[in-house]
């Protein structure tokens, strides 16, 4: 990785990002716009809350983007019974009656957390606290996890008798809020023509981890127009109900507006999209184009929002629309 400028650095994560499109679609089948979100999350080392119905393909997606980046990947599956232990390891007395400690399935690079809401906080709070401090401490002893790291949890938004939604502080730790929604029609045949046969195809590895680290410094060297900060930080600032940046709708509608972290996520996120679209420095568009999926989780309707039947989505876009 002996670039000779930033510049010619940039041009070339453009070319290893249209790879590996090109290595994920082999397997995935569309979703261009959630892998596209998927790698801006793991470029700006951020992690993902990935939202969609059963048979999506959200295991496969993430095994593939695992692949394609040649990482080590773990799928943890969240269940009532689950404990802090399953996920981050514990100690056991060996043969030698000394302490060793066993590695949980978090010491991976990329981590599936499937339906992250099944399972009570004590355990939700074991994986958010590898996301945020990237270590785990057991038994007094800190043990650091390998980068890059990338927590991709799933949720079901349909069933949600005996789940334990992740509260507002939790769900502030996820960099993006991903929708998956149902393939098209056409979409739909290619998947079921391509999963129906006999013929298995696998990504080939076009990043590997040290690169990965490369190119996540890269984005945070990219320099950021004072107008874009300032545009990203009034989106934000707009949502906080009753302050003196508010706007009249967002108090009608709003309980909660987001914090200091989506101003972060919106300039960093906006960043990464400038690069993939290659570009050298981002713009409002970039900063608009990352909006929907850093505040969907940080900013909270009210009851009158909820009667009335807008959603989030309908207000951040009329935040968009100015």
């Amino acid at each position: 990785m002996n670039y000779s400028s930033d510049v010619e650095a940039v041009d070339a994560l453009v070319g290893k990002y249209s790879l590996l499109k090109q290595e994920i679609a082999k397997v995935i089948v569309g979703q261009d716009e959630v892998v596209k979100n998927l790698l801006i999350s793991i470029f700006c080392k951020g992690h993902c809350l990935l939202v969609g119905v059963p048979g999506l393909a959200k295991t496969l997606m993430v095994n593939t983007l695992s692949k394609a980046l040649g990482l080590s990947y773990s799928r943890i599956q969240f269940t009532p019974d689950l404990m802090p232990s399953d996920i981050i390891g514990t100690e056991i007395l060996d043969e030698s009656r000394h302490f060793r400690f066993i590695k949980g399935p978090v010491f991976a690079n990329i981590i599936l957390a499937d339906e992250i809401n099944r399972t009570p906080p004590k355990t939700q709070s074991a994986l958010l606290e590898a996301m945020q401090e990237k270590a785990v401490t057991v038994a007094g002893n800190s043990y650091r996890l390998e980068e890059p790291f990338f927590v991709l949890a799933t949720q079901n938004p349909i069933e949600q008798e005996g789940t334990y939604p992740l509260p507002e502080a939790q769900l502030d730790r996820f960099m993006f809020n991903i929708w998956l929604d149902y393939p098209s029609f056409e979409e739909e045949i290619r998947i079921v023509q391509s999963t129906t046969t006999e013929k298995t195809v696998s990504p080939e590895v076009v990043l590997l981890a040290e690169e990965i680290l490369y190119f996540q410094n890269l984005v945070r060297k990219i320099p950021v127009p004072d107008n874009v900060y300032n545009y990203a930080v009034s989106l934000v600032t707009k949502t906080r109900p009753r302050t003196s940046h508010a706007i009249d709708w967002t108090t009608e509608y709003l309980t909660w507006g987001a914090g200091p972290r989506a101003s972060q996520y919106l300039i960093i996120g906006a960043k990464c999209h400038a690069i993939l679209s290659g570009k050298y420095s981002p713009d409002i568009e970039d900063v608009q184009a990352v909006t929907t999926a850093v505040l969907r989780h940080r900013i909270v309707r009210n009851y009158k929002a909820e009667a009335e039947g807008i959603t989030v989505e309908d207000i951040i876009q009329r935040l968009l629309d100015g």
